[in-house]
């Protein structure tokens, strides 16, 4: 009796349940406000900065570094404190979502908005200055409050390998697509509204208003799955948790691990760079309207998202190094044609965006698909997987390259001598010739140096498809002695 009762739980065990289409759906609308928010600020607030509240770019660049730094910081605590919750009616995650949705809603929208105290101490920006680092630092706070426990529920809402794998398909269209949407609202925004602070306000209360339901989508979507899971939750003794310095020790022992983090930081400081300078380069050296600069991203970012496709079918057959020097190639090109570009070669420009875009997509594909290789050979080494402490050191580093691309952009306008337009001006000043120069030396050399520095990684990079494949055979062969 006892047995097949255990035997009906283990069968009812929501762990090996299919999910359904609407929990699918849900968990990935989960990702979109993060996405929204996220690719927004990333193009358009060091340009907000100068162009509109009047901040000179080098503490624009600044209050961006400040932010990155601290999301970065608080990511374990967050993590930590996830773990340790309890709630009946929300389970672990969900509290965290539910709660913060909001206020994430809201500190992002007021990182938009120039206060009024700016005009009145138009000679001090000093005090505009904390404003958006105390503003930045709050809404990076909120930031993690819900995207990092929304992350953890994918082994919470099922431990099927072929259902996470799809779970994850839905999280990154929402994620993709929630970046190109971002990119179209601009676009229509702009294009409807002349003035240049109202701009930015419609556009990030229409961005606040999608995330916040996004999120609370995601939130009563997989609430009930959550639930069933919490309740069938086996508790087990978990082994203590390393010293930090611990897992330095672990990762920086892995000698193919230091090649990978040395191709992403150099791939993602290229990604950052360029599309922090973009902007300036549409508008200052190109002499367009600031309406046509979501077009340009939309060029850039809807060629990389159908490349994804094309590059990773490519690298089962060619593999994953002559793909990504094929991207980069192709990248690099594009940037010192960028360089020399003029006003006026229009199609030309957007030509280049288009093959910028096809190797911004190995910068996202090629680092990450070579972390797998990586873990399973500090497997075969150790005889322990390790998957937090190798993708942890991964994000972190995604952070500190989108700080600090956007700190040395920020710092190397002002060092030109870039005018920062005064709040409320609606006439952009015109950039000296320094300036402009450093603009398209941001657009064309530097992430052009950054992916050269890849390339020389990736071409010294050990684990080939060869070597792979031998892991792999050991891994089955401890595996079978074993059992």
């Amino acid at each position: 009796m006892n047995d097949s009762v255990a035997d009906g739980d283990a069968q009812r065990n929501p762990l090996n349940e299919k999910l359904d289409f609407k929990t699918k759906l849900a968990y990935g609308a989960g990702d979109l406000g993060p996405a929204i928010t996220a690719n927004i600020s990333v193009f358009f607030l060091l340009v907000f900065f100068t162009n509109v509240a009047g901040i000179p770019a080098g503490l624009a660049g600044s209050i961006l570094l400040i932010g990155k730094i601290w999301d970065g910081v608080n990511d374990p605590v967050v993590g930590f404190l996830t773990d340790k919750t309890k709630s009946r009616r929300w389970g672990r995650r969900l509290p965290w979502m539910f709660y913060g949705a909001i206020p994430f809603g809201l500190f992002f929208f007021l990182q938009w908005i120039v206060p009024q105290f700016s005009a009145e101490q138009s000679n001090n920006i000093w005090p505009l200055f904390w404003y958006y680092v105390a503003i930045g630092v709050i809404s990076q706070a909120f930031y993690t409050v819900v995207n990092l426990p929304y992350t953890a529920m994918t082994p919470e809402l099922t431990q099927d390998y072929d259902e996470r794998t799809s779970l994850n398909s839905y999280r990154f269209t929402f994620s993709i697509g929630g970046s190109i949407l971002s990119l179209i609202l601009t676009q229509i925004v702009f294009s409807q509204i002349s003035d240049r602070q109202q701009q930015y306000l419609v556009l990030a209360a229409i961005s606040t208003i999608i995330s916040i339901l996004g999120l609370y989508w995601c939130v009563f979507g997989v609430r009930d799955r959550i639930l069933a899971f919490e309740a069938k939750r086996i508790q087990i003794e978990e082994p203590p948790s390393l010293p930090f310095f611990e897992q330095l020790k672990i990762a920086f022992s892995n000698r193919p691990f230091l090649f990978v983090i040395g191709i992403y930081l150099f791939s993602w400081l290229g990604v950052q760079v360029t599309a922090s300078i973009i902007p300036y380069f549409v508008v200052d050296c190109m002499r367009l309207k600031e309406s046509d600069v979501p077009t340009v991203m939309i060029a850039v970012q809807g060629t990389a998202l159908v490349m994804l496709f094309v590059w990773g079918e490519l690298s089962k057959k060619i593999g994953k190094k002559v793909v990504y020097f094929l991207g980069m190639s192709l990248w690099i090109i594009a940037a010192a044609g960028l360089f020399f570009l003029q006003p006026g070669q229009i199609l030309l420009m957007y030509f280049m965006a288009v093959m910028a875009g096809i190797g911004v997509s190995t910068a996202y594909l090629i680092p990450w698909s070579m972390i797998p290789d990586v873990i399973e050979l500090d497997e075969l080494q150790t005889g322990q997987r390790r998957e937090g402490i190798f993708y942890g050191f991964m994000v972190l580093l995604q952070k500190f390259g989108l700080a600090l691309g956007l700190f040395l952009v920020g710092n190397s306008l002002e060092v030109a001598g870039f005018k920062a337009a005064v709040a409320g001006q609606t006439i952009l000043p015109t950039q000296p010739e320094s300036a402009l120069l450093a603009i398209r030396i941001a657009v064309g050399p530097i992430p052009a140096i950054c992916l050269i520095f890849g390339l020389v990684l990736t071409y010294f990079y050990p684990i080939t498809r060869e070597m792979h494949a031998e892991i792999m055979l050991k891994l089955k062969q401890r595996q079978e002695n074993r059992n």
